[in-house]
């Protein structure tokens, strides 16, 4: 049984910094493609980061690109994702989510993952 647990989250002023983290318990001898999606308050669910099972490739949505990275450290089962100049319109909850142990790189699609966290909130004032 593989379970993640998302931390970090919190209130912070707009232009300021979180850390998420997301640590991944069970059947840690497997790597896995993670990703983040957040879903703020009557809209769906949306893509944030993706990265690969070795943590070399990433991807990201344009809204965060240039402010936000996301990575991994396999030797400690956690991944991770540093948002940078927070807006107000990054408000939301974010997930973290890990794909199947077979996959090698990560989806910008929430129906690749078969493995998701409880989500953590994030909350940007003006």
């Amino acid at each position: 049984q593989v379970q993640l647990v998302e931390s970090g989250g919190g209130l912070v002023q707009a232009g300021g910094s979180l850390r998420l983290s997301c640590a991944v318990s069970g059947r840690t001898g497997l790597k896995y493609a993670m990703g983040w999606f957040r879903q703020a308050p009557g809209k769906e669910r949306e893509f944030v980061a993706h990265v690969s099972m070795g943590g070399g490739s990433t991807s990201y949505a344009d809204s965060v690109k240039g402010r936000f990275t996301i990575s991994k450290d396999n030797a400690k089962n956690t991944a991770y994702l540093q948002m940078n100049s927070l807006k107000p319109e990054d408000t939301a909850v974010y997930y973290c989510a890990a794909r199947g142990p077979t996959y090698l790189t990560g989806s910008a699609d929430s129906k690749d993952y078969i493995y998701w966290g409880q989500g953590t909130q994030v909350t940007v004032s003006s």
